[in-house]
């Protein structure tokens, strides 16, 4: 299932500019990632270790690979194709690890010698049933040290079901402005991977580890919601410290 370093280069580019339309403020949100992470561990010594989740083509892993070049990455995807674009694309970035997220054995699977410095993730949670995040939240407050840090960057909405219009509005205004609605979207991506014979196989294998049905997914639970998971897993502070529209950076400390 090896992939040639330019198909890879060719789909990772296409897909940093179609995802552009689904985050508001992309770069920003990457870069207050990496800020965060920094500040967390300016003064641990050693190697930081890093996880991030769902980490599909290795976007934010790269950039943090790049910031941090002597922390550890492991990142970790279920989705064949798009962890064989990163491990192909961002080869030195991370080590890339192929298991689900939240059901049992996957923080074994991560195989990790030490506790976690820091778990990130952007625009990945909300595939999740709740079920499955509220234990992944769980296994992360016990991975992580204390004075670890869980930064998620996701679509999280408000509780009033206007403030909610309102934010999605700012966002989807701020998205026209820089013409990221112009990029072609997810399924059309999806439609020209399935195009391409050099990812055939991955692209089979991907449609044979989807779920035949739908799951109560956590794309739906507001930021409010979320903080309280966050805390009743053993987090002692949580918050959003950057917001534009609903697309949130979220903090939990250990």
């Amino acid at each position: 299932m090896g992939l040639s370093l330019e198909t890879a280069e060719k789909w990772v580019e296409r897909w940093e500019l179609q995802q552009q339309r689904y985050a508001v403020d992309r770069e920003d949100r990457f870069t207050v990632i990496a800020d965060i992470v920094e500040h967390i561990t300016a003064d641990r010594t050693g190697r930081p270790l890093l996880v991030d989740l769902g980490c599909g083509p290795g976007s934010l892993a790269a950039r943090l690979a790049r910031r941090l070049p002597d922390a550890d990455i492991v990142a970790v995807d279920q989705d064949p194709l798009l962890l064989e674009l990163a491990r192909t694309h961002h080869a030195d970035a991370a080590r890339y690890v192929d298991t689900v997220i939240g059901e049992n054995g996957w923080t074994q699977a991560l195989n990790l010698d030490r506790p976690l410095d820091a778990a990130v993730s952007t625009t990945a949670l909300h595939y999740l049933s709740v079920d499955a995040l509220r234990r992944t939240y769980h296994h992360l407050a016990a991975l992580l040290r204390p004075g670890g840090v869980l930064v998620n960057g996701d679509h999280l909405p408000q509780d009033d079901a206007v403030l909610a219009e309102v934010t999605g509005c700012v966002g989807r205004r701020r998205a026209e402005r820089q013409r990221a609605l112009t990029h072609e979207d997810w399924h059309s991506w999806w439609a020209a991977v399935a195009e391409d014979p050099e990812l055939a196989d991955l692209l089979a294998e991907r449609r044979r580890r989807q779920p035949a049905g739908g799951t109560d997914s956590a794309a739906r639970l507001s930021l409010s919601a979320h903080l309280h998971l966050l805390r009743r897993a053993g987090f002692r502070r949580a918050g959003a410290v950057w917001q534009y529209g609903d697309s949130c950076v979220v903090v939990a400390i250990r």
